[in-house]
């Protein structure tokens, strides 16, 4: 059995995340919960599960990313830019460009042949980009995350939603309602709407790099879809995609 080496932890806003690995980079246990607001009792908690689901010691050193990682006790405390190039450079082995879209903010990082960061943008200003601008709209419209690719995967035209601002794009969804448009078109009409937005952060997509998706929304496979649709490229999903950051985390442990 692989010997556990190294803990990444990666708190976000919506969701706290963390890793076991052995010393060839590869996860033996997991981790995936809602962030709590009490962050330092949730991590204390959850990490002394992860330990003992893995079999690792108390001494093991924790790599820390996320919004929340300066309330981790770790060996070593990183931004998530870093972390996340260098798990998807586990995974890749190549150059490439990250599309992490997470609930807090979406970042776009540019990696290079030797798995370094070249280049990122990063929306973190406001939820019209990220994940937390589905989760708010798709609620309004009462539509399940589990229904999204039934309702929209026979609807030809969209509805775009042209707000730029979360509350601002909610009234504007309100206001469709209230005009009887049509649900269906107004779900695609968002994720075209999202994918936009994030294509603009990304800037000009060169041809010959391949673009990959991390974050929890690329568990969302019309957001996959979209994001290829608009871009005209193809956009991978990494495996376990919302535990790249965590993953990265881990192997500057090593």
């Amino acid at each position: 059995m692989s010997k556990p080496v190294g803990i990444g932890v990666d708190i976000g806003s919506t969701t706290w995340k963390a890793v076991v690995i052995d010393k060839s980079g590869k996860i033996l246990a997991k981790k995936i919960e809602s962030s709590d607001p009490l962050i330092e009792r949730q991590t204390n908690r959850a990490l002394a599960e992860l330990r003992e689901m893995a079999g690792a010691p108390d001494d093991i050193p924790v790599g820390a990313t996320g919004y929340g990682r300066k309330q981790v006790k770790a060996t070593k405390v990183l931004t998530e830019i870093t972390c996340h190039a260098k798990g998807a450079f586990y995974n890749t082995k190549s150059s490439c460009v990250l599309i992490d879209i997470g609930g807090q903010d979406t970042k776009v990082i540019y990696i290079g042949e030797r798995g370094e960061v070249t280049d990122f943008a990063m929306n973190d200003k406001c939820a019209a980009g990220t994940g937390r601008f589905l989760e708010v709209i798709l609620g309004r419209l009462k539509v399940d995350f589990e229904d999204i690719e039934q309702r929209i995967n026979s609807v030809e035209k969209s509805i775009l939603i042209s707000s730029t601002c979360t509350v601002f794009a909610e009234s504007e969804v309100v206001s469709l309602l209230a005009q009887g448009k049509d649900v269906n078109q107004i779900v695609k009409g968002l994720h075209d709407s999202l994918s936009t937005r994030v294509l603009a952060l990304a800037g000009n997509l060169t041809a010959n790099i391949p673009i990959y998706m991390s974050g929890g929304v690329a568990h969302n496979p019309a957001m996959v879809r979209a994001l290829t649709t608009t871009s005209g490229k193809t956009i991978n999903v990494l495996p376990e995609p919302q535990l790249i950051g965590a993953l990265g985390a881990a192997l500057s442990v090593l």
